[in-house]
């Protein structure tokens, strides 16, 4: 008998007796006088054991057969680290049991299974509200995790959320968080739902050149690859100032981190294109479960307009074969089409060749502004640029450079940004010795 029992069964014994009457022993037990002689019944027939509720000792009809109980248990240890939310949910899904997360919580504490990671409780945080259509802010960020775990490679998964119903637009594992990872999310996004009216990102190079003291041909400020096709595409371009600033998009990562490393590895995925194949099945899922309504039911997607083609816009532009200038470059996606001017200065990766390497100081200093040059000597089979070989041999690029030696070497007019650069050069030469 419980202590509350034990107090009643005293009560009632005085009762009996005739020390209290019934009134004053429902006020001394907190209870009503037609509740107290309800107990009086029962103690009188059954004495103390009377005062036991009849259920106590008695499994529940609604209990989890204890067979099912241990098959949870070994799922749970094939299935491996995930939390309980997310193996109710495969649990469903994959198996067809259902249990509520409460009594998973019970079954895997009860033997021994501790959740993969440890659960604070909320702070308060005064968050930003969510836009109030969707297609006005689009946050874009990349995230470098174990996705394969030991399977496969450390891999960067790309994506982009929308700020007002959380729905992940697009996604995209790639081997390092570079443009052409940014343009296919920009392409996948806008064919399935429209241009956004504007993105938020971080500070990567991919969206802004990491020099910011560059100047464009024009004098304006230089554009990336993804800042160029943003520009063309007439979408706003917003640079969060810090990564909470962004924290949809950041809670997304930590939200996949946590449920697709288990669901890759349920698949058996070990590379990066099956992990491709995997995510359309698997964001469709995600955006079904976590996503929520707009406050606007009208959305702020644009259709995109008839004299922009994205195969144009949406690729990178690298100089023709042989042009190391700025000034002329080639889409990817075309390479058949005339060059095309590039205004914002900026060059990009070639496939498969990695960034290219600096240029030398005289070389950039010895080259005239107008003119393509080759990017070194010749090939073998290949005929020399004209004006490489009628330059004398003395003054061919690729000999060491005296800063000391002020004898003119460019035909460049008064006032370029290189003349300067090299009066510059000069006058700290001179400065030096």
């Amino acid at each position: 008998m419980t202590a509350r029992e034990q107090r009643r069964a005293r009560v009632l014994t005085r009762v009996l007796v005739g020390e209290l009457t019934m009134a004053e022993g429902g006020v001394e037990l907190g209870l009503s006088e037609r509740q107290l002689w309800r107990l009086r019944a029962a103690f009188s027939d059954a004495g103390p054991a009377g005062l036991v509720h009849g259920n106590r000792g008695r499994a529940s009809p609604q209990r989890i057969h204890p067979d099912r109980r241990i098959r949870i248990i070994e799922l749970r240890e094939r299935y491996g680290a995930l939390n309980d939310t997310h193996f109710g949910e495969l649990l469903a899904e994959r198996e067809g049991i259902m249990v509520s997360r409460e009594s998973l919580h019970a079954i895997l504490r009860g033997a021994g299974i501790a959740s993969p990671r440890r659960r604070r409780p909320p702070r308060y945080r005064s968050r930003r509200p969510r836009m109030g259509a969707a297609g006005t802010l689009l946050q874009l960020d990349g995230s470098r995790h174990r996705w394969l775990e030991k399977r496969g490679p450390e891999l960067v998964l790309v994506g982009a959320i929308d700020d007002a119903t959380g729905w992940v637009t697009a996604a995209l594992f790639r081997d390092q968080e570079d443009a052409a990872g940014y343009l296919e999310i920009l392409r996948t996004t806008i064919d399935d739902h429209g241009l956004p009216g504007a993105i938020y990102r971080d500070g990567h190079s991919a969206f802004a050149p990491s020099n910011p003291s560059r100047t464009g041909r024009d004098g304006a400020d230089p554009l990336s690859q993804v800042g160029r096709a943003l520009a063309e595409l007439g979408i706003d371009s917003i640079l969060a100032g810090s990564p909470q600033a962004k924290g949809r998009v950041e809670r997304m990562w930590g939200t996949f981190q946590d449920r697709l490393v288990v669901e890759l590895r349920l698949a058996g995925v070990s590379d990066r294109v099956a992990a491709n194949a995997f995510l359309a099945g698997y964001l469709a899922r995600h955006n079904a479960r976590f996503s929520v309504p707009a406050l606007d039911p009208v959305a702020a997607w644009r259709p995109l307009p008839d004299d922009i083609r994205l195969d144009r816009v949406l690729v990178l532009e690298v100089p023709p074969q042989g042009c190391q200038g700025p000034h002329h470059l080639a889409r990817r996606s075309d390479p058949a089409a005339a060059p095309r001017c590039n205004r914002y200065g900026e060059l990009c990766r070639q496939a498969g060749r990695g960034p290219r390497r600096p240029r030398r100081l005289d070389r950039g200093l010895r080259r005239r502004a107008p003119t393509c040059r080759p990017l070194g000597p010749a090939r073998s089979g290949s005929a020399a640029h004209p004006e490489e070989a009628a330059r004398p041999a003395e003054s061919q690029p690729g000999g060491r450079y005296d800063p000391l030696d002020t004898t003119p070497r460019s035909s460049l007019e008064a006032g370029h940004p290189w003349q300067q650069a090299r009066e510059a050069t000069d006058r700290i030469a001179r400065q030096l010795s």
